[in-house]
């Protein structure tokens, strides 16, 4: 019998599942477009911890450690001028006490809002006056040096003409350099340590007057 003309059994071909390319690359752009999510909502969390790390050291800073100020007025003139931008150091006399001709930024003795620029004049148990235009601390006659040679110092309402006063322990007297010009310890006396913000050591602006500011009165 010749087989060839019996038709063979058919065995239908069912067509297998496959993965589209397109359908691939959508699942693959998904997983990455997540990942950028991620990457960036870590890098907002990041940042905004920077910020307030700043924050605070910057806080800190300014609190404790340094703070700038405004020079208002011409009281310390000619060493000062008027719109001088200053640092001032708020730690260094927490180690180390304040000298004579260091320049300080302290509180407004009659306003507490406000703050003034002066210069150590008298310290703790110095013996202060001022006569004929001169300031004489413990009898000897102060060689102001950062003053005009043509500068006289008048008397005022607490330093009294040729009247020595002694500064008591934990006060100081502090002049402005503008003798004629300035309120400070001739008109309302001895200033506490605790009204005492810091020592001015540098100016910022004007930029052609850029530096470190010295303390240097000999007597």
């Amino acid at each position: 019998m010749d087989n060839s003309s019996n038709p063979q059994p058919f065995t239908p071909v069912v067509p297998q599942p496959t993965s589209s390319p397109d359908s691939s690359s959508m699942k693959g752009q998904m997983i990455e477009f997540d990942a950028e999510k991620h990457n960036l909502k870590t890098y907002v969390i990041e940042f905004i911890q920077t910020l307030a790390v700043c924050l605070v050291v910057g806080i800190v800073i300014y609190w404790q450690i340094a703070q700038p100020h405004k020079v208002s007025g011409l009281s310390m003139f000619p060493t000062f001028h008027n719109n001088d931008y200053i640092i001032t150091n708020k730690i260094g006399y927490k180690f180390n006490q304040p000298k004579r001709g260091d320049i300080v930024v302290l509180t407004n003795p009659r306003d507490l809002s406000e703050a003034f620029i002066k210069r150590i004049i008298g310290l703790p148990e110095d013996r202060v006056k001022v006569q004929e235009g001169h300031v004489y601390i413990n009898g000897e006659k102060l060689v102001e040096s950062y003053l005009a040679s043509t500068s006289s110092t008048p008397p005022g309402a607490f330093l009294t003409e040729g009247s020595e006063v002694f500064v008591p322990e934990g006060s100081f007297i502090v002049l402005g350099d503008n003798r004629t010009a300035s309120s400070d310890s001739r008109e309302w006396g001895f200033v506490p340590r605790q009204d005492i913000i810091g020592q001015v050591f540098l100016r910022y602006w004007p930029k052609e007057s850029v530096g470190f500011i010295p303390g240097d009165v000999q007597y």
